[in-house]
């Protein structure tokens, strides 16, 4: 098995990088502090006099001042419990809690003045309501100490909030800096000899890759002899294939065969919605690259921001987009040979790459990536099944043979699926019938408990009888693997058929065997049951798409001509490639083409109408059936062999 992906070494930092050490941790870089000192001092300003007005509130306290007429009224009622007096100032309590007439609530400690030209006996009132005169203030005022430290505590919080962000800013972990993703770069490192690292070994079905990418490896091993020769190794190599065929393991490889370090980052991790994030980390990494050289970048899907330029736009993000893709043309348009980084991208639509990107001194050379041949898949099974304990019947040249058009990492799901249900069945090894099953549902699709009635299950044993008869019948279709009515996915029944070997290149006459096999369901509901029912709408998507390529893209009709005039990328935008003729024209030609196709379907099956019941009643009785056994029921011979 591969290793796996490097994690990333910050949290914020958008690449990955393996084979690089660790950098020696250098003095944290000054930073100017935003708005400068004076936009410090008005901000503590700002908030110390908030914290005062807040805190005036707080001083008030619960007690409110009453008039001396009330005092001397709760003192004759008998309601105060003790006072204090300083001069003319009293503070007092009462013994019940009464309403403030002054104010809206209750109030219980109190303070009222004494006026100068009161004649009044106070003190024998007190005296005689046994009320008590303290000699400490019943109303506990604060500290002058105790008011200056709760003024200066927003202030005391405000340095610490200030100190906080500045030192963030300084490591480049967050702050103004840090959340737009700028550090300062560390210093330049040595190189140190790294972990088991992922090399050509690691990588099998793509020999033709391989050989591509070794004059990349070469160039990182001995970049003096180039040197010496004016060689110029190509500014940055562009993987383009497939979802799954192995772009980034190859990225990889190429580095960990050249013993050099590997940055690594998917293309939508530098976009971001502030503009001119995208491109400081660009900077950035390529920075990093530079001091490690000779080093390996590589940008996965790449085609997020390498786009044609000047089309689509999405919330802010269109600028942004462009000014990352314009620095990458700067810093690729930057390197001399000498500098030994070499840039590589991965990407699925090659064809909607910005030109700038793909000329030469930058992306200028594309290393198409295609899914494996057999040869090829029997190699990578091998490598994904090294970790799994496998029986002595297991034979990985009859799996790659019954899995043409399977990427790398379809087969390494296989491989994974086996292992689970050998594991579900208490198993110590994977056997062929694990992978045979696990093939049929990565193909096929899960098996449902759905009980059918017995009606609707005769109807789909002959639907899928239809399938498989004619995929017989039609000479060079590809030959039938398996017939089931267990219902998979989102399948009723399912009719696999596979090729014997890869195909590359398809006739029309293969073409319209396709066509006519999967009109074989509808056809056969037709001519056994006269009605048609909604179980062949996956048949007719793919029936659709094989008419649609024959007529608009591969020249197969006569009346529309030798031309593309309907373009594959254009098929979502259906109507938009061609004038309004021509996509009248492409659907009378497609209808017409189909129509022959159902046509000939029915009368196939007509004519074979014993062979086409025998199928459906040994589906009925088995509800699967292998190869050998489907072909023996159906009285055909097989005119080829699995070569």
């Amino acid at each position: 098995m591969s290793n796996p992906v490097p994690p990333r070494d910050k949290p914020d930092q958008p690449w990955r990088s393996e084979g690089a050490p660790e950098p020696e941790p250098g003095p944290p870089p000054k930073r100017k502090m935003p708005g400068g000192w004076m936009g410090l001092i008005l901000t503590a300003l700002i908030v110390y006099l908030i914290a005062n007005i807040v805190l005036s509130f707080f001083n008030e306290g619960d007690e409110p001042t009453i008039s001396y007429t009330e005092f001397s009224k709760q003192v004759d009622d008998g309601n105060v419990s003790k006072i204090y007096s300083k001069g003319d100032a009293i503070q007092g309590q009462l013994k019940k809690e009464q309403k403030d007439p002054d104010g809206d609530g209750n109030y219980t400690k109190f303070k009222t003045q004494r006026p100068a030209f009161a004649d009044d006996k106070l003190w024998q009132d007190l005296t005689k309501n046994k009320v008590t005169v303290t000699a400490e203030p019943v109303v506990q005022e604060r500290s002058f100490l105790s008011n200056l430290l709760i003024s200066l505590a927003p202030m005391l919080l405000l340095v610490v909030l200030w100190i906080f962000i500045a030192r963030r800013m300084a490591s480049g972990m967050g702050g103004a800096g840090g959340m737009l993703g700028r550090k300062q770069p560390p210093k330049p490192v040595e190189l140190e000899p790294g972990k088991k690292r992922t090399t050509f070994e690691d990588v099998a079905g793509i020999d033709e890759v391989e050989g591509e990418l070794n004059d990349v490896v070469d160039f990182l091993r001995n970049p003096e002899e180039y040197r010496k020769m004016g060689a110029r190794m190509p500014g940055g190599v562009l993987l383009a294939g497939p979802p799954g065929t192995g772009k980034t393991l190859l990225a990889r490889a190429v580095a960990g065969e050249a013993g050099v370090p590997f940055f690594s980052a998917s293309a939508s991790e530098f976009i971001e919605m502030i503009v001119g994030v995208g491109a400081s980390r660009v900077r950035e990494l390529f920075a990093e690259a530079r001091k490690v050289a000779p080093a390996i970048i590589f940008i996965d899907e790449i085609d997020t921001i390498g786009r044609a330029r000047g089309g689509g736009s999405g919330m802010g993000g269109h600028d942004e987009r462009e000014q990352t893709l314009n620095q990458i043309l700067t810093e690729m348009d930057g390197f001399s040979g000498s500098e030994g980084v070499i840039v590589i991208a991965a990407t699925n639509r090659a064809d909607i790459l910005d030109p700038a990107l793909t000329r030469p001194g930058r992306f200028d050379r594309i290393v198409n990536v295609s899914p494996p041949d057999r040869g090829g898949r029997e190699a990578i099974l091998k490598i994904h099944t090294r970790a799994i304990p496998m029986a002595a019947d297991v034979d990985l040249a009859q799996v790659a043979r019954t899995t043409p058009g399977m990427t790398g990492a379809d087969l390494a799901n296989l491989a994974n699926e086996a292992a689970l249900l050998a594991v579900k069945r208490k198993q110590s090894a994977v056997t062929q019938a694990d992978l045979s099953e696990a093939l049929e549902k990565v193909q096929l699709g899960a098996e449902r408990p759905l009980v059918m009635p017995d009606e609707e299950r005769r109807r789909t044993a002959y639907h899928e009888s239809g399938h498989a008869l004619l995929g017989m019948l039609q000479p060079g279709a590809d030959p039938v693997r398996k017939i089931t009515i267990v219902p998979r996915g989102r399948a009723l029944g399912v009719t696999l058929s596979t090729p014997d070997s890869d195909k590359y290149a398809y006739t029309e006459e293969y073409l319209r065997g396709r066509i006519i096999g999967a009109l074989g369901g509808m056809a056969a509901e037709h001519v056994v049951y006269g009605v048609i029912t909604t179980g062949a709408e996956s048949d007719l998507e793919q029936v659709t798409n094989i008419a649609r390529g024959m007529v608009a893209r591969w020249g197969m009709s006569e009346r529309v001509g030798r031309l593309s005039a309907l373009p594959n990328d254009a098929q979502q935008a259906y109507g938009l490639a061609a004038a309004p003729e021509t996509l009248d024209t492409i659907d009378g030609e497609m209808r017409r083409i189909v129509d022959e196709c159902y046509e000939s379907a029915c009368r196939q099956l007509r004519d074979h109408r014993g062979q086409l019941d025998d199928l459906a009643a040994a589906l009925l009785e088995n509800e699967t059936l292998e190869e050998a056994d489907a072909y023996r029921v159906a009285g055909i011979t097989r005119l080829t062999k699995d070569g």
